[in-house]
């Protein structure tokens, strides 16, 4: 993968201000590295890439299994809720897990490659386990929130080995973390923030973890991996967003476009939505995982500890971008991913403001933040190419 640096970006500013590239301390940009990291981030792309097109075939059969006639040749009867399962799980657990994985193979150091390599190895055999369930080993759908599942054996395998494979992904990724000091460069607060979303995912694993040590034996179904998925689900979310700002951060500066947030002012954010996160270990000590108030503290974290990272970074960069001009027509992909993550994002979140009750707004809560998240990362992606 290779970036081009910003004073070959082709770019200018609105008439009268100065370029980006000469203003290096306000420069949100991440160096791909041409090393054995850039392979590494290359085989996590790969995965996330295979892990979307998997969805799409399962989207297909979504729409086949309600198809008269065609329907009859699926594998089952139920085969809409199966499909949907893999869908949700290969475009947003293993899609979003991938692209963590190349991002954090990009900015960390050289140490612990090899772990990398393994990371990638396990997570891509359990991905592959759990796209085969469907058709070897099925079991009864179940569509609990975060991560809906097959009750199967081999499903669950799949999704056990995953999670190890993640495990090992962050493992590495905190320790080839860069050293941060006390004074940040943009590079330094991009780096902060992805520094913040390995230790969300290890937060959201150990939430996993406690939850399957400490959960009731008698429940079963719907209601035991709700609650098994809950905790972790939502410290999971932190990490999705933080992937997502310093997407945004990254393409505003690619696009020549310069934030009116100072590095510190954006590690300060970041920083916010980590502390949201720690709100999940707390939630464990202070109230039984299948309490009302345990449910309820970890929605309010997740409200309360991004929002106030999410807005001022969002606004940012949108102002940055419309008072930016385009030279070259090879940056306007970036700038629409970034709008259009922004655009959707924030749909999302004004819909979920209004959600009473269960009805059409949770979808559109849940469809706008995902696909915003989605979107900012296929910008990032666009950015690292040609791969």
């Amino acid at each position: 993968m290779s970036a081009l640096p910003s004073h070959m970006l082709g770019v200018h500013a609105a008439a009268g201000r100065p370029l980006p590239a000469a203003m290096p301390g306000l420069d949100y940009e991440l160096t791909v590295p041409q090393d054995a990291r850039q392979a590494l981030a290359r085989g996590w792309l790969w995965l996330g890439l295979l892990a979307l097109v998997g969805s799409g075939l399962f989207s297909i059969l979504l729409v086949l299994s309600r198809t008269p006639y065609v329907n009859q040749w699926l594998p089952a009867a139920n085969f809409f809720q199966v499909s949907l399962v893999l869908h949700v799980d290969l475009s947003v657990l293993v899609w979003f897990v991938a692209q963590g994985g190349m991002l954090w193979s990009i900015h960390g150091t050289r140490r612990g490659t090899h772990w990398g390599w393994l990371a990638l190895a396990v997570a891509a055999v359990g991905t592959l386990a759990m796209a085969l369930a469907p058709f070897l080993n099925r079991g009864d759908p179940v569509m609990a929130n975060y991560i809906p599942v097959l009750d199967s054996p081999l499903f669950l395998g799949g999704l056990v080995v995953f999670g190890a494979g993640t495990a090992l992904l962050v493992l590495r990724s905190l320790l080839a973390a860069p050293r941060l000091g006390l004074e940040y460069d943009g590079r330094g607060a991009l780096d902060f923030g992805l520094s913040s979303a390995a230790i969300a995912t290890a937060v959201g694993l150990l939430a996993f973890a406690w939850s399957y040590a400490v959960l009731p034996t008698a429940l079963h179904g719907k209601a035991y991996y709700e609650i098994l998925f809950w905790g972790g689900g939502h410290a999971l979310q932190f990490t999705w967003t933080l992937l997502m700002l310093v997407g945004w951060l990254w393409l505003a500066s690619a696009c020549g476009a310069r934030v009116p947030l100072s590095p510190r002012v954006v590690v300060l954010m970041f920083a916010l939505a980590l502390v949201g996160v720690f709100i999940t270990p707390y939630a464990y000590l202070a109230h039984d995982i299948t309490s009302v108030e345990h449910r309820n503290l970890l929605t309010w974290a997740m409200r309360a500890g991004g929002g106030p990272a999410i807005v001022p970074v969002g606004l940012a960069v949108v102002y940055a971008i419309a008072t930016t001009r385009l030279d070259s027509d090879t940056l306007r992909p970036l700038r629409a991913a970034l709008l259009a993550s922004v655009l959707l994002f924030a749909a999302g979140g004004v819909i979920g403001i209004f959600i009473q009750g269960s009805n059409v707004r949770i979808p559109a809560h849940y469809h706008g933040c995902i696909v915003g998240v989605t979107l900012a990362l296929m910008g990032v992606v666009y950015k690292t190419l040609p791969a």
